[in-house]
């Protein structure tokens, strides 16, 4: 995928979300059925940024450990500062899945937003 190719997806998908609030927003003075439909939205939610988050991680973690063999291919008596930097780098890129992960884990059962929606919970 070119950058533009990437920046056209990254702006798709920012127009997207923004007329997608908008719709949520035009339902707020609605009476919601219950606190299932709240729990099955907060479900897909959390299921889909934990799949993006790990499909991005993948890729992040893929590309680096390539960038590293390479180098480390190119330079072997610089292998052992490019094996540093690289898990440093791979650390760096997993703490970003685990942020999402815990993240979606609150919105799955603290429900935080729950009393916003669903009147009387």
């Amino acid at each position: 995928m070119s950058r533009t190719q990437g920046a056209l997806t990254l702006l798709l998908v920012t127009i997207m979300l923004t007329f997608g609030s908008q719709i949520a927003f035009a339902a707020e003075g609605a009476v919601p059925e219950s606190s299932s439909t709240f729990f099955v939205v907060s479900v897909l939610t959390g299921g889909f940024a934990m799949a993006i988050a790990s499909g991005a991680a993948a890729i992040g973690q893929s590309r680096a450990i390539v960038s590293a063999l390479e180098a480390m291919g190119r330079q072997p008596a610089a292998a052992p500062k490019i094996q540093v930097a690289m898990i440093i780098g791979l650390a760096l890129i997993e703490s970003l899945a685990i942020y999402v992960l815990l993240v979606a884990l609150i919105i799955f059962f603290a429900n935080p937003f729950i009393k916003y929606v669903v009147p009387g919970a």
